[in-house]
């Protein structure tokens, strides 16, 4: 059976606040704590993109409702794009 992540490209609208920082990371506490988060951080080096959030989670439906609780979203503050990725590893011979 293969296995999907969600990989949330966040795209920076305008400059973040120390507020709406502080609430973007409770949110990935959330996250966290609530197994949803594999991987997160910034992104450096790429024009409009500022970060990057990997959540597993069953379906991509799924995946995007908790998109659009992220605060910076949710404020304003940047817009994302949501994309499948299809995990390849040893258990499943990198997908050959």
């Amino acid at each position: 059976m293969n296995k999907w992540l969600y990989v949330m490209m966040i795209e920076k609208k305008k400059d973040y606040t120390k507020e709406v920082i502080e609430r973007h990371v409770a949110n990935l506490k959330r996250l966290d704590e609530s197994n949803y988060l594999k991987l997160c951080g910034p992104l450096k080096g790429y024009s409009g993109i500022a970060g990057m959030v990997i959540l597993k989670t069953k379906t991509y439906e799924e995946a995007d409702e908790l998109c659009k609780q992220e605060p910076f979203v949710v404020e304003g503050y940047a817009t994302y794009k949501l994309c499948c990725l299809e995990v390849a590893n040893k258990e499943n011979n990198y997908l050959l």
